[in-house]
């Protein structure tokens, strides 16, 4: 193979966009731990931390926002070392298995009296989105100045850090700006850096690439290949290359092999840890064009995105799972999306054995654990009528507002695959943006009625009017894309032709159609469930269809 020359250049701003895939998280509560801790053993500290353990109890349940998620407690341990501590150490093994997304103790002291230590913890947590609140000195360490707070009992370290970090920040970006793209050649197959400082390909390891991506579109699997090329001992001087199931999809999924580069698709979350994650719209990415020598086409390329997409879509529900709230994989759906609108709670899947008949059943969880005490009319939901109302539902959206049902398929499938949207997706926006026009004249108009002001609405107008500006966002920079993209219609039509062979089965229930087009499904006590899909549309069906 011949090394190809560069072409020549572009760069394409991707502005932050307000995405239409579904976000089940926001509908969940946090599951919240408590610590506490007493010094020694004597009876009047024991005492205190019978009565701590009353508290946090009572406190974490009554919260409709928090989940109980477990009571953690030494007694009569010094708190100087978290290693001689097992409950502390217990806690924080099950805040990084994703059993707990928040803590609150007492004080600072109670949770630890060595400072490095404790900032260490805090620190650690933080940089998986996991707070702290103490009590005593109103510090929660997913804030900002809380977090400040608590570094300068280590001197102002983390400000100092945090500066450095700002200006790395804006050197990465005006670099990103400039299309300046960056190349780990010890990682990348099938290129190497040339005299002039570019990219350049390596035939031997190019033909490997192509020979991947051929295989795949020939329908040979990811593991398969992977078995293949391991077998043949494939040896890259200079590289680690392992030829690993991860390895080989990377290879799928990166655009470089194509000519183009997308910038910025992870950030820095925390500058301390150093740990990055997806960009999910928390700063722009760029599109670089033409940025290195193409080793497959634009068009193969595309093939295979929607091939994988076409793969993940027809996954046997058997083996198809799904990331839980707790961090965990779950093989059902509605472990995700389904909460209680009386109390806020999630449900949970239960097996019920009566005359020895097996019943599955959906139960709210504060229900479950606690009775009538928190939730007085959380409702037990048989599985099968859950299923057949949300089949109902389904056809009920695809009936009534097929345009919208198929486009926001389209949008969620777009997504995974990085397609940025097109003429559907943005008539989706302008109706979005058209129903909160709506729901802001309703306010206004019972604001009147009512002779009450607006001051107590100010927040709900507010965040309207942010979603809105997001939403006109979004609009402008697919408009903008269009032009770099003509195959972009006929390729979620490919997209579109897979999800339409799901119709000779429409009236059975499919966990895959849950996940791709529903965040939340709320369940009143008198039957009703408010079935909330991906970019905020919702419709009303009932457990026993109504005549």
């Amino acid at each position: 193979m011949e090394v190809k020359k560069i072409p020549k250049r572009t760069v394409t701003l991707i502005e932050p966009k307000h995405s239409l895939v579904v976000d089940k998280e926001k509908h969940h509560q946090k599951k919240v731990g408590a610590y506490c801790r007493v010094s020694t053993d004597s009876q009047e500290q024991l005492t205190s931390y019978t009565n701590q353990k009353k508290v946090y109890t009572e406190m974490i349940a009554a919260n409709k926002e928090w989940e109980f998620a477990g009571l953690y407690a030494d007694e009569g341990i010094s708190g100087t070392r978290a290693d001689k501590r097992p409950e502390f150490q217990k806690m924080i093994k099950d805040c990084l298995a994703g059993k707990i997304d928040y803590i609150v103790t007492k004080s600072v002291s109670r949770f630890a009296r060595n400072t490095v230590e404790c900032l260490e913890y805090v620190r650690m947590l933080k940089a998986r989105n996991i707070g702290v609140y103490f009590e005593e000195q109103n510090i929660d360490t997913l804030k900002s100045d809380s977090e400040l707070y608590l570094v300068i009992y280590a001197g102002f370290a983390q400000s100092e850090s945090e500066s450095i970090s700002k200006n790395i920040t804006w050197s990465v970006r005006k670099k990103c700006e400039e299309g300046k793209a960056v190349f780990i050649y010890k990682r990348l197959l099938g290129y190497r850096k040339g005299e002039d400082g570019n990219p350049e390909i390596v035939p031997e390891e190019a033909a490997i690439v192509e020979r991947i991506f051929n295989m795949y579109l020939a329908g040979t699997t990811v593991k398969s290949i992977s078995e293949i090329l391991q077998a043949e001992n494939i040896i890259i001087p200079d590289k680690n290359i392992s030829f690993s199931k991860n390895m080989i999809m990377n290879v799928l999924r990166n655009e470089k092999y194509s000519g183009d580069c997308i910038l910025q698709k992870t950030v820095t979350v925390d500058c301390i840890s150093k740990t990055r994650k997806v960009n999910m719209g928390e700063a722009p990415m760029y599109m670089v064009h033409g940025s290195n020598p193409a080793i497959v086409s634009r068009e193969v390329f595309n093939k295979v995105q929607e091939e994988l997409a076409r793969r993940k879509a027809i996954t046997p529900k058997s083996t198809k799972t799904a990331m839980t709230a707790s961090g965990k994989y779950s093989k059902y759906a509605l472990t995700e999306v389904l909460v209680c609108a009386e109390c806020g709670s999630r449900f949970k899947r239960c097996t019920w054995m009566r005359n020895c008949q097996r019943k599955i059943v959906w139960r709210c969880i504060n229900r479950l654990d606690y009775g009538k005490k928190y939730c007085t009319q959380g409702l037990t939901v048989e599985e099968n009528a859950l299923h057949e109302a949300i089949v109902r539902a389904l056809s009920q959206f695809n009936e009534q507002d097929k345009e919208t049902y198929l486009t926001l398929m389209k949008a969620t499938i777009g997504e995974a695959i990085g397609i940025n949207g097109g003429s559907d997706e943005i008539d989706l926006l302008e109706r979005r943006i058209e129903a909160l026009n709506s729901k802001m004249l309703i306010m206004v108009n019972e604001s009147i009625s009512s002779g009450s002001d607006f001051e107590g609405q100010e927040d709900a107008f507010k965040e309207i009017a942010d979603e809105m500006e997001q939403l006109n966002r979004r609009i402008s920079a697919i408009r903008e894309s269009q032009s770099d993209d003509d195959s972009l219609k006929e390729r979620l039509s490919t997209i579109q032709n897979t999800i339409n062979q799901r119709e000779e089965n429409k009236n059975t229930y499919d966990d895959s159609i849950v996940r791709q087009m529903i965040e939340c499904i709320k369940v009143h006590h008198d039957g009703k469930l408010e079935i909330i899909f991906g970019g905020g549309y919702s419709m009303e069906e009932y457990l026993i269809a109504k005549k």
